[in-house]
């Protein structure tokens, strides 16, 4: 009579070890899968925030309420809406909010101000500034910056006009500055002149001797 024990034991000992491969390729796999799962999903994260600032938590507890894309959206249609603005974009960096306007080419810079006035009333009419644009014990609010100007093609001319209206949370009220101006005119001036003095320098009495006498000698050799 033939003994069929060892052999039953035999597979049941092959099944086990099976069975345990598997268990531990399970787990390997899932070691594997899961990191790699997070890891991919931090990159698409990653994609589909790209152009935003990562900033952990430098704003916590502030800026609240927060601007939302509805509220870039009207003031940017406001904008554009208003005579003489040619253009406009409206951008959130941060805790900044940036409204850039061009603005009609003769434009004089009386009326970039009142450009830039209008532009701060568009905001404040959606943005409450005492909400939106000032601080409020130590929450932090956001800044707002509005940058009127006009072509850039007259970039270094006299006609060439950049108005930017700031308002900081901790300001009371805006501030209008014409940054296409120099602080000192004078000291602008005398720059400009000596580089145009540097690039076309005016002969001098002794130059002219020198050339006159450089003239002299080769006549006298020709002749």
């Amino acid at each position: 009579m033939t003994n069929t024990r060892p052999k039953k034991k035999k597979r049941s000992s092959l099944r086990k070890k099976e069975i345990r491969t598997r268990i531990v390729f399970i787990i390997l796999l899932l070691m594997i899968l899961i990191p790699a799962g997070i890891f991919g999903w931090m990159l698409l994260s990653a994609w589909l925030d790209t152009g935003s600032p990562i900033l952990g938590d430098r704003y916590k507890d502030d800026l609240d309420p927060a601007i939302t894309k509805a509220n870039l959206d009207d003031i940017e249609s406001g904008t554009k809406a208003l005579s003489g603005v040619d253009k406009a974009e409206v951008h959130l960096a941060t805790a900044t909010l940036r409204v850039y306007a061009d603005i009609d080419d003769y434009a004089t810079i009386d009326s970039a101000k009142n450009t830039a006035d209008s532009i701060y009333r568009n905001v404040t009419s959606i943005l409450d500034p005492y909400t939106y644009f000032s601080q409020s014990g130590n929450k932090k609010m956001y800044d707002l910056e509005i940058h009127v100007y006009n072509s850039l093609d007259k970039a270094g001319t006299d006609e060439y006009i950049y108005v930017i209206e700031t308002k900081t949370s901790s300001m009371t009220d805006p501030i209008v500055q014409v940054v296409s101006d120099p602080v000192d005119a004078e000291l602008a001036q005398q720059l400009r002149d000596a580089v145009e003095q540097r690039n076309n320098p005016t002969p001098t009495p002794e130059t002219e001797t020198q050339t006159e006498t450089s003239g002299e000698g080769t006549e006298t050799q020709n002749g």
